[in-house]
């Protein structure tokens, strides 16, 4: 006796986007109303405004941070700074330009501290910057560099600790020794306290933008 059959299959795929939880309100809203991310903020919107309307070029700049937690959650911090770009890392750039000894590529170590000085376009170093804190002692974290697009290039580096701190301010330094080095950028925000065994992830886009 044949017996004939056929077997059907079915399925589905769904896809759910996991956004990473938010920093507390209370923290967004203080770092926020801080008058340099206002600042920043206007600056920001008003260059790349400007760039638009008249073709001259300008530089802006945005520091988000994520903080991986000790019990391996993480909390997204989002978007901290939009300043500073510094007198000096402009000069590194002319200078790497003017094939002077620089090179701008450099510019891709990631240093943080606890000074809560409001940044500056003379700043030339971080106020407070940490050393014994981090995991490997006077290191800055080396950044992965990306391009999301043509103009804008991205800096992303991974600060571990082994010991506890309110972090306020973060600059992108030319070499991975802290103490030295050319910074191109400082940013300052609210405190974001971490213990031994918890990294904050940095994430530095610097866009260069051009007229339309």
């Amino acid at each position: 006796m044949a017996t004939n059959s056929k077997l059907a299959m079915a399925g589905a795929l769904s896809v759910r986007h996991n956004r990473l939880p938010m920093a507390a309100f209370s923290w967004r809203l203080r770092n926020a109303l801080r008058w340099t991310f206002l600042w920043g903020l206007i600056c920001n919107t008003l260059a790349q405004a400007f760039t638009a309307l008249t073709g001259v070029p300008t530089i802006t700049a945005e520091l988000s941070l994520r903080k991986r937690n000790l019990d391996g959650t993480w909390t997204d911090y989002g978007i901290v700074s939009r300043r500073v770009v510094t007198n000096a890392g402009v000069a590194f750039l002319v200078d790497d330009w003017d094939a002077n000894g620089q090179d701008i590529s450099t510019m891709n170590f990631h240093g943080c501290g606890t000074g809560a000085t409001a940044e500056a376009a003379g700043d030339t170093a971080l106020v407070a910057e940490s050393t014994t804190v981090l995991t490997v002692d006077s290191t800055r974290a080396t950044g992965t560099r990306a391009q999301p697009s043509a103009n804008v290039y991205r800096s992303t580096g991974v600060v571990n600790f082994d010991g506890s701190a309110a972090i306020t301010e973060h600059g992108l330094f030319s070499q991975a020794a802290t103490g030295g080095g050319v910074l191109w950028d400082r940013s300052v925000f609210s405190a974001v306290n971490v213990v031994s065994g918890e990294s904050i992830t940095f994430q530095y886009d610097c866009t260069i933008n051009a007229g339309s």
